[in-house]
C-alpha cells in the first residue's frame, strides 16, 4: 500500500471509524501545483495543492475543478489532490492568508489590540458596540467559510468514502455512528465568565439551565479581571455543571508572540492544574490551532465553525470534534449571545434556530455560547430562555445527546480507539466503551450517501 493510500485510508477511518480492509484499494496522485484554493465538484471548495490547478483568489477557485481529473480504474481510485493535507487545511484555517478580507493586519497589530484591550474595560457596552459594529461592517462580504455553517470538511469525507464504494462496488458500508446510543446529534452548553458581574449571575444562569434539564460548562477568567473564590467553583460542580479556565486574562494578547504565549501558556497550566479542569477557551476566540501542544487540557473550544463575527475571521469548516495533536476540539458552531444581540441587532432566535437546523442534518455538534454578564437585562434573558426551550425541544424530539463537555471528550477520545471487526460474517465494535457505540452503515442511494444505523 502506497504513503499516499495509507494516509487517505487513515483520514476516512479517523472520522468515520471505518474498516481499513475496506479502504485500502484507492490511492492519490501526487499534486504538483502551488498552494491555493480549488473546486472538488460545482460546490466544494478545497485549499491546497492540486495538480487540476489553483488560484491565490478566492473568487476564482471554480476554474479549477479537482473532480474532472479523478480517475477510477482497476487499481483504484486516483484524484489530483492529498486528500488528508486538504482536510488538515480546513481544519487548521491554513487558508486564511490567501482571503484577505482588509481585517487581517488589525487584529494582528499588537500595539492597536493592546490599546483596546487597554480601556476596553472603561468603555460602555454601547460604545464598544460602536466600534465592533465599524469593524464587522463587511461581515456578510466574507466569501468563506460558508454562513451560518460550514459542512465543507465533512461534506469532503462524504464525497471521498463514496469514491471508495463506488471504485470498489460496494454499496453498504459499515462504520461506529458518531454518538452514543444511537443519538442523531450532539448539544453543549457553555457559558464564558467575562466581568465579575457575571460571576455574581452564574447562580441564576444555572437555575435557568436547569429548568429546561441542561448543564453546562462555565470558563473563568483566573487573573486580573476578578476575584474567583473557591465557593464559586465548589457551587459549579456541586450541580453538576463543569469549571473551565478562559484564557489567563482576556486582554486579547495570549496569541501575539510566542515567547509571551509560552509564558502564559505556562501559567494557564497551573490554573487548570489548580481547579482540576478539562477544557479551556481562548478570549474572544482568538487562536493559533499548531501552538495548542504546550497546553496540559485535554479539550478545546477557541475554533468557531465560522468566525464571521469573530475578531479573527476564518473558522474550521466542520461540525464535528476533531483532535488537534492529543487535544480534542470542540468547535463553536452556533453564532454567541452578544454578537447576535450587539453586532447583528438581533432580539430572536432565529439564527439559532436556522443553525441548529442546519446541523442537526449534517448530525453534527451543536455548541451553544453565552455569557452570564450579557443575560442579565431581561429582553436578553428571556431571548436566551427561548433558546433553551427551543433546544430542549430539539434534543426531545430528535434524540440529540446532550452532555456537558467534557463527556463529549471522554466519548470521542473512546471512539478514537474503536474498531469494526467480522466474526462469522458480522460486524462487531471492539474498544472502551464499546457497549455505548452503535454500529452504522453508510450506503449508496444512486449519487447520495445516506447513513442508518444497524438494526433500523
Amino acid at each position: 500500500m502506497s504513503s499516499n493510500r495509507q494516509l487517505c485510508a487513515a483520514a476516512l477511518r479517523d472520522y468515520f471509524r471505518i474498516s481499513l480492509a475496506a479502504t485500502n484499494l484507492w490511492e492519490t496522485s501526487g499534486p504538483n501545483d502551488s498552494t491555493g484554493f480549488f473546486h472538488f465538484g460545482p460546490d466544494l471548495v478545497c485549499y491546497g495543492s492540486c495538480s487540476s490547478g489553483t488560484s491565490p483568489e478566492f473568487a476564482s477557485a471554480g476554474r479549477y475543478d479537482a473532480l474532472r481529473l479523478t480517475q477510477r480504474n482497476g487499481s483504484g481510485t486516483h484524484v489530483p489532490f492529498d486528500f488528508p493535507a486538504v482536510i488538515q487545511n480546513l481544519r487548521s484555517e491554513r487558508y486564511l492568508p490567501h482571503l484577505q478580507n482588509g481585517k487581517k493586519s488589525i487584529t494582528r497589530n499588537r500595539f492597536v489590540r493592546k490599546a483596546y484591550y487597554g480601556i476596553r474595560e472603561l468603555l460602555p457596552v454601547r460604545v464598544r458596540r460602536h466600534f465592533q459594529k465599524s469593524y464587522f461592517k463587511d461581515w456578510r462580504n466574507v466569501p468563506f467559510p460558508h454562513w451560518p455553517v460550514d459542512f465543507t470538511a465533512d461534506l469532503l469525507h462524504q464525497e471521498f468514502l463514496k469514491l471508495v464504494m463506488q471504485a470498489n462496488k460496494i454499496s453498504r458500508i459499515p462504520f461506529i455512528w458518531f454518538w452514543p446510543e444511537g443519538a442523531n446529534s450532539c448539544a453543549i452548553v457553555t457559558h464564558d465568565v467575562e466581568t465579575g458581574t457575571g460571576r455574581d449571575y452564574s447562580s441564576v444562569l444555572m437555575d435557568m439551565d436547569a429548568k429546561y434539564g441542561f448543564r453546562a460548562s462555565f470558563q473563568v477568567i483566573p487573573e486580573k479581571r476578578y476575584d474567583v473564590p473557591q465557593s464559586y467553583w465548589d457551587e459549579i460542580r456541586a450541580r453538576g455543571f463543569e469549571f473551565n479556565v478562559h484564557d489567563l486574562n482576556h486582554d486579547g494578547y495570549l496569541f501575539q508572540s510566542r515567547l509571551e504565549f509560552d509564558r502564559r501558556a505556562q501559567l494557564i497550566n497551573s490554573y487548570v492544574e489548580k481547579y482540576e479542569a478539562r477544557g479551556f477557551r481562548a478570549g474572544a476566540m482568538y487562536r493559533n490551532q499548531d501552538w495548542l501542544s504546550a497546553f496540559k487540557f485535554s479539550y478545546d473550544m477557541s475554533v468557531p465553525n465560522v468566525a464571521h463575527l469573530e475578531p479573527q475571521r476564518g473558522g474550521c469548516c466542520t461540525v464535528m470534534p476533531y483532535f488537534i495533536g492529543n487535544i480534542v476540539e470542540l468547535p463553536l458552531t452556533t453564532a454567541q449571545d452578544y454578537s447576535v444581540f450587539n453586532i447583528l441587532e438581533q432580539f430572536n432566535i432565529d439564527l439559532w434556530k436556522q443553525q441548529i437546523s442546519l446541523i442537526l442534518g449534517h448530525n453534527g455538534l451543536i455548541s451553544l455560547l453565552s455569557h452570564p454578564d450579557y443575560l442579565i437585562d431581561s429582553k436578553p434573558r428571556a431571548i436566551y430562555e427561548e433558546l433553551l426551550a427551543h433546544l430542549r425541544k430539539i434534543c426531545d424530539d430528535h434524540n440529540v445527546w446532550h452532555c456537558l463537555p467534557r463527556e463529549l471528550d471522554n466519548w470521542w477520545r473512546a471512539r478514537s480507539q474503536m474498531n469494526i471487526v467480522e466474526q462469522n460474517g458480522a460486524w462487531h465494535i471492539e474498544g472502551p466503551e464499546k457497549h455505548r457505540a452503535r454500529l452504522a452503515f453508510a450506503s449508496l442511494d444512486s449519487d447520495r450517501l445516506v447513513y442508518s444505523l444497524a438494526g433500523d
